[in-house]
């Protein structure tokens, strides 16, 4: 995403949104940012080293592996709502708090959507995980397009939501929505709560933007090549992806199904993760013969 949102952006627009909901009364839900519901119990919890930096993981449930990554500027905590509903469903949840999010550190190497992607393979290692199904918010889907790409051996099934190809899918004007801003001063809370460099968050928001402004960069050809089961998901009423980009995603990779939820916006897994993991358990339950696109 081409996003440059200070703090002061974000305090005042979460402000402006509170100020709004609180005189006309309940909002729609794509213009509310509910509190992540608590996570439940987790089986296991661990770290992982990798290329220098120290990533935080948790495991709930038995099954079928499915690991859930998460957008930017976020952590593992915001898949609360989520996970309970795919552990009802028999799955191994792993959650992971990406490189300089949440608990994890990072190296003063440049994020890229590459390094996300290694990492995600490195904790399947640890876990001994040889293949899983993987659920992408924004950031975390793009990683898991890098998945799909470079190591579909990896990837039994991608459910990708809020995901763009290169910077122009974003929206030129999601730096003045006032859901989007008031998920950035969230993320600031959440960052000085969480981190173990609590001082750092304009630095680290510095080296994700940085990423947003040069990737992804994938190509119509690179897109073709995708092999695994892929669903291209977004809300009816997304703030940062424009609503043809993901019609694109969902023409250029081969057999992908496009499912469009009707009553969020790019945070559907705060304001209805029921569902969300509703639709994420859809498609990775569909039969082969079921993953025809939905358009």
């Amino acid at each position: 995403m081409r996003l440059r949102l200070p703090l002061a952006a974000a305090l005042i627009g979460l402000a402006g949104m509170l100020a709004t909901s609180a005189a006309a009364g309940p909002a729609e839900r794509w213009l509310t940012l509910p509190p992540a519901v608590p996570m439940p119990p987790p089986q296991s919890t661990g770290w992982v080293e990798v290329a220098g930096a120290r990533l935080y993981f948790a495991t709930y449930g038995v099954g079928a592996p499915v690991l859930l990554l998460h957008g930017g500027l976020a952590n593992a905590d915001y898949w609360g709502g989520v996970v309970p509903r795919l552990v009802a469903a028999h799955r191994r949840v792993i959650v992971l708090d990406s490189r300089g999010h949440g608990r994890s550190t990072r190296t003063q190497e440049p994020f890229s959507y590459a390094r996300l992607a290694a990492d995600a393979l490195a904790l399947l290692d640890h876990l001994q995980v040889r293949r899983a199904d993987v659920i992408g918010w924004s950031d975390g889907g793009i990683a898991g397009l890098e998945l799909a790409m470079r190591h579909p051996q990896r990837l039994r099934r991608l459910f990708a939501f809020g995901i763009n190809a290169d910077p122009s899918g974003a929206r030129d004007d999601v730096d003045r929505n006032p859901v989007f801003n008031a998920y950035l001063a969230r993320t600031a809370e959440d960052y000085r709560r969480l981190s173990p460099t609590p001082g750092d968050y304009e630095a680290f928001v510095a080296a994700v933007q940085a990423m947003w402004a040069r990737e992804p960069s994938y190509t119509a050809a690179a897109l073709a090549g995708v092999r695994r089961p892929v669903a291209v998901v977004d809300g009816a009423h997304e703030e940062a992806i424009r609503a043809e980009h993901t019609a694109y995603l969902a023409r250029a990779i081969p057999g992908a199904t496009l499912r469009i939820l009707p009553d969020v916006g790019h945070f559907a897994i705060l304001q209805n993760p029921a569902e969300f993991a509703d639709a994420a358990l859809e498609f990775l339950d569909a039969p082969e013969a079921g993953l025809a696109p939905r358009r």
